[in-house]
């Protein structure tokens, strides 16, 4: 994908979070963050859009630190993420291609890492905002799960802050049925996952289902649609991957 189709993903999935919430009540719970309240969705990611956003504003070439949560709630604090994220959107929109700033994970430049981190940011917690309104999710196309499960996979994962390590070396392979050559081969070892496209050789376990589904899966949003062979490396993955804020 290219970076103005992450911006303007962004744009919309922004959007549908803020109308979720909104519907579903700051006190709401939320399901697929059982921890978290509709404001601690809101606070969080109104307060990532910030953060993301002083990177590509201000130039910063080096890790600076989030702001902080807003002590607003209710109304406020819809009208805080919405601005903070139509501020993001717009910011993005109007950057230089060549932009310098700080980023995390490989890509092809800060804008392009930044459109792309804060499209599938914001579109989890979308989810998440839509699991505590109740009904039907928004639909998530295939070639943009795809992309999010290479994200969490090849770049998250292969960080050495995972936790997903085998004391043996084993093969965990992620398929996705509905997404012409979306299969990735991740060898588990005491390292950090090391992850490919591709999916020759023998596997010890594979993760299957269509790719919006796997997704989210693989955010722990939801089960895996199908798994076949070992499944302890499944429960692996759920107990262990977990990204977290700090």
């Amino acid at each position: 994908m290219e970076t103005d189709a992450f911006v303007g993903t962004l744009d919309r999935e922004g959007g549908l979070l803020a109308s979720a919430a909104e519907a579903a009540g700051v006190d709401a719970e939320v399901p697929t963050c059982p921890e978290w309240r509709g404001r601690d969705l809101l606070r969080h990611t109104g307060m990532v859009h910030r953060w993301a956003t002083a990177f590509v504003a201000e130039g910063h070439t080096a890790y600076h630190p989030d702001a902080g949560l807003p002590d607003l709630d209710g109304a406020e604090l819809v009208a805080w993420f919405r601005q903070g994220h139509r501020l993001l959107v717009d910011t993005l929109a109007a950057a230089p291609p060549d932009v310098a700033c700080w980023s995390f994970l490989p890509a092809p430049s800060p804008l392009a890492f930044w459109a792309r981190r804060q499209a599938h940011e914001t579109t989890v917690h979308r989810l998440d905002a839509e699991s505590a309104r109740g009904g039907e999710p928004t639909a998530i196309t295939p070639d943009f799960a795809a992309d999010g499960i290479d994200e969490l996979l090849r770049g998250f994962h292969a960080r050495s802050r995972s936790r997903v390590r085998s004391a043996e070396p084993r093969v965990l392979r992620v398929r996705a049925t509905d997404t012409d050559d979306a299969v990735w081969t991740v060898r588990l070892s005491q390292e950090p996952p090391a992850a490919e496209r591709g999916g020759s050789g023998d596997a010890d376990c594979e993760l299957a289902g269509p790719a919006g589904q796997l997704y989210l899966a693989l955010w722990n949003r939801m089960l895996f649609p199908a798994v076949s062979g070992d499944a302890s490396l499944a429960a692996l993955w759920r107990e262990k991957s977990a990204i977290t804020w700090s």
